[in-house]
């Protein structure tokens, strides 16, 4: 194709007057070929047509104009021009290869290059607003902290509500049954007042209060066959000679006939598995439900409505009672199961049976016994769903509830009020540990809850306002 054009080129020369003109070609410093052409006359004037002349000299600019853009597209397409050297050997002024492909190629590559500037570009807005997001959010977390930290809720930003004559953010409604029931409220103090001094495992508490606290689970034992998988752990608050406050109790609940009852001295022989003595009980008890108290263990008997009293000295039943109503052996249990119909609790204030019945369509009642004659002497309707808790404890004539047996971040979600006949949701904080949590009582001289979690005994420290 190059061939042509110098034909062409020769032609025009020849037309001006028959004279010889010649063409060449070369590179500049840059690399790039440069045309020249040229007559033999030494002034331009030599075509006589001054017309013609300005007309060759136009034509001639176009062509070396198109001859520039054919030699780039040859570039494009192969080897270089004149300087394309091939390692066969050199190349003519007119054997230039095509070279244009690579250069469309460098093409596509700055483009693309760019489009990934400007992708990156805007990546790094999007994170610099994530991160300006993020570090708002932080300081809104730490305000509300900040506003909480006065457990007894007499700091300042509850005076400053009170001064101003707004109302708390919480209103709470009447509950109706458990189940229904969504409300949530946070109690201030449960894990602040864990980390303060007055919290402390073993410290001596001055009386009766809220619960506000309850510590991680510590291990005191664990069964070693499945028998123990479920079953009740206890210490008697106040006890009877020869027992002391250091005697600890322990029945396994799985089974069809469970009648053994094992004594231990300390609970560091409970952690061996080595029991002082094994008492056997004259009628099988059911469920886990049972506790010890002033020299006597307190128990459900099997498919029975009744509640009996085993005294530990004479190893035998001093008195029996029948609770009006009550289901059992599956009517009313937890929500775990284990036919927890009649749950036996002890707190400050004496001897407590928890359950409920059909006139009560499931809610949890509570009834006040007499220790030596199992006597109902005072009885609670509460509007909470027995099944529908895990559990349930009472402290200071308090019944509280857990939330769950298995999740293993629980909480403490509602409390029944003896003394005023109310009830009000919680949520304080409650560790399942190994997950399937199916016994909790509280012991008042220690100020602990004992627990039994999937074949663990352990114990939980809390904290009363």
């Amino acid at each position: 194709m190059l061939g042509a054009w110098l034909v062409l080129l020769g032609g025009l020369a020849l037309g001006c007057l028959g004279e010889t003109a010649f063409l060449t070609r070369a590179d500049d410093s840059t690399g790039r070929c440069t045309y020249s052409f040229t007559v033999a006359s030494p002034v331009e004037a030599a075509c006589p047509n001054a017309g013609g002349e300005k007309k060759l000299r136009a034509e001639l600019a176009s062509l070396a104009a198109r001859l520039s853009r054919l030699e780039s597209r040859e570039r494009g397409a192969g080897s270089s021009g004149p300087r394309g050297i091939e390692a066969g050997g050199a190349r003519g002024p007119q054997q230039a290869a095509p070279a244009g492909g690579l250069e469309d190629a460098y093409g596509e590559l700055l483009r693309a290059k760019s489009l990934l500037e400007e992708e990156k570009g805007r990546l790094e807005g999007e994170n610099a607003e994530k991160k300006r997001r993020l570090q708002s959010s932080a300081q809104e977390v730490a305000r509300l902290r900040a506003s909480q930290k006065n457990p007894s809720g007499e700091g300042t930003d509850r005076g400053a509500l009170r001064a101003s004559g707004k109302a708390p953010r919480w209103n709470p409604q009447p509950l109706t049954y458990q189940e229904l029931q969504s409300e949530r409220t946070e109690v201030p103090a449960s894990r602040m007042l864990g980390e303060s001094a007055l919290s402390r495992p073993g410290m001596e508490d001055s009386g009766c209060g809220e619960l506000v606290w309850v510590g991680e689970p510590v291990v005191f034992g664990r069964a070693d066959s499945i028998a123990g998988k479920y079953g009740v752990w206890m210490k008697d608050p106040e006890p009877v000679p020869p027992f002391t406050r250091e005697t600890t109790w322990r029945v396994d609940t799985v089974g069809t006939e469970v009648r053994q009852l094992f004594q231990y001295e300390a609970a560091e022989q409970l952690a061996q598995g080595y029991p002082a003595k094994v008492h056997i009980l004259p009628r099988p008890l059911e469920s886990n439900g049972a506790v010890i108290y002033r020299g006597g263990l307190f128990f459900q008997p099997r498919r029975s409505h009744t509640v009996a009293r085993y005294d530990l000295r004479t190893e035998a039943i001093t008195a029996e009672k029948e609770i009006p109503g009550a289901g059992y052996h599956g009517q009313y249990p937890y929500a775990w199961g284990g036919y927890t119909d009649i749950d036996l609790a002890v707190d400050e204030t004496g001897l407590w049976v928890i359950y409920s019945t059909e006139k009560a369509r499931g809610a949890i009642i509570l009834s006040k016994l007499d220790p030596e004659t199992l006597e109902i002497l005072q009885t609670w309707e509460t509007n909470i769903r027995k099944r529908g808790v895990a559990n349930s404890f009472i402290i200071c004539g308090t019944l509280y509830t857990i939330s769950s047996y298995s999740a293993p971040n629980a909480t403490i979600n509602f409390a029944y009020n003896t003394t005023t006949g109310t009830s009000r949701a919680l949520s304080i904080p409650f560790e399942n540990r190994f997950r399937y949590l199916s016994m909790v009582d509280y012991n008042p001289t220690e100020r602990q809850l004992f627990a039994w979690d999937s074949f663990n005994m352990v114990t939980y420290p809390i904290r009363l306002s």
